[in-house]
């Protein structure tokens, strides 16, 4: 089988959220990269997960001419809090607004990644699809290589001067990287999802409850489907949880019916967790996203994050290219990491207050005393009531 040799200054491997931004910031740029992607185009625009993007990742996007990766405008799609209900016990309480930007937005991820891949094409970028057997070599030298396998079967070497690693948390990037090389920091918090992707539409897009049970939510993922979320032991499993008892549980801990109801395509397991890698790189390989870390889903950021690690590393490139100055890509790990700890902090302050206030079961009454102090924090009052 032939094997061919190419040069390009970047080779991003993942073509998701992070690897699309990155390939979309470097053409902006005038900076040779190679986007590798093990799936096909038809998958990676199909699968669903969860997003949301906040208002750092909007004005992120309108600062590199990015405007139309963008969801189309619409007060519908806003993430700020006033008018998306929290049921504490099965009654209604409304969040505080906390004074954002409101420029946040819902984005299912496979949204963003299907409005990166329009603009990325037409404007000449190099994205390969089912680029499958992807091997990282030389990575501590100056000039790395990728090795991948194509549709075809043959095999393509890819010379470059930088590797971003925006492959996801089991990808090939991080596992390139020698034993000892990293720390991995972690914090397991004791319980998972039930993660269920529904053909029916959240309305209001976002409910969320506090319950003795548990916690549970509805958000949308488009106008035709919506995530539910139920907080369960470590120890259930996927077939504890027949469609019917789905429902169910969801409206004991909404307090009210849930309606409609429709058919249950996805369920999977989540252990919630935090973890991070330190450093986020090694050589000239630069992780990004879930390479580098996973952030509670409770925080909303995991899509968020992983676009503040691929701007720092496109705006490293750019400097160090046009100025021949390296100092942004040294300085790499140390910003991303800096920004990663805040958001893991914000992140466990968060879960720790919607689960523990609810469920004492796992960490008792005491933190569930303590959880609910915090959690008015960012509720409005309850409404007085009626003396009419």
């Amino acid at each position: 089988m032939t094997e061919t040799n190419e040069k390009t200054t970047v080779v991003v491997v993942g073509g998701g959220v992070a690897g699309l931004a990155v390939g979309n910031f470097l053409l902006r740029s005038g900076i040779a990269c190679v986007v590798l992607e093990k799936h096909s185009r038809e998958h990676v625009e199909q699968r669903q997960r969860a997003g949301a993007l906040n208002g750092r990742g909007v004005r992120m996007f309108r600062e590199w001419g990015l405007d139309e990766v963008l969801p189309e405008p619409s007060s519908s799609d806003s993430i700020d809090a006033p008018g998306m209900p929290m049921r504490i016990d099965g009654k209604e309480r409304m969040w505080k607004d906390m004074e954002d930007d409101g420029e946040g937005v819902f984005c299912p991820q496979q949204v963003l990644v299907r409005n990166l891949i329009k603009v990325f094409l037409p404007d000449g970028g190099d994205l390969r699809f089912e680029a499958d057997d992807v091997t990282l070599d030389n990575l501590d030298s100056d000039r790395p290589a990728v090795r991948y396998r194509d549709a075809t079967g043959a095999t393509n070497v890819l010379d470059c001067d930088f590797v971003a690693g925006c492959d996801g948390y089991h990808g090939v990037s991080r596992q390139s990287i020698p034993a000892g090389a990293l720390t991995r920091y972690s914090h397991e918090f004791g319980y998972a999802w039930l993660a269920v992707l529904a053909e029916v539409p959240a309305d209001p897009l976002a409910t969320m409850a506090v319950h003795s049970r548990g916690f549970a939510a509805q958000i949308t993922r488009g106008p035709k489907a919506s995530r539910l979320y139920l907080q369960v032991p470590l120890t259930d499993t996927v077939d504890d949880w027949p469609e019917t008892r789905i429902w169910t549980e969801l409206e004991t801990r909404f307090g009210d019916p849930v309606s409609p109801k429709g058919p249950i395509t996805t369920k999977q397991l989540v252990p919630l967790q935090g973890v991070v890698y330190s450093p986020m790189n090694y050589g000239r390989l630069y992780l990004a996203g879930d390479a580098a870390h996973l952030i509670s889903p409770m925080s909303a950021e995991g899509m968020s994050l992983a676009l503040h690690d691929a701007e720092a590393f496109a705006r490293a490139v750019v400097h160090h290219v046009e100025k021949d100055d390296p100092s942004l890509l040294e300085s790499y790990s140390g910003v991303c990491l800096r920004n990663t700890w805040e958001r893991q902090a914000a992140a466990v302050w968060m879960t720790d207050t919607m689960h523990d206030s609810g469920d004492a079961s796992h960490r008792g009454e005491f933190l569930r005393q303590v959880a609910r102090v915090n959690l008015e924090t960012l509720l409005e009052p309850p409404a007085e009531p009626s003396t009419a």
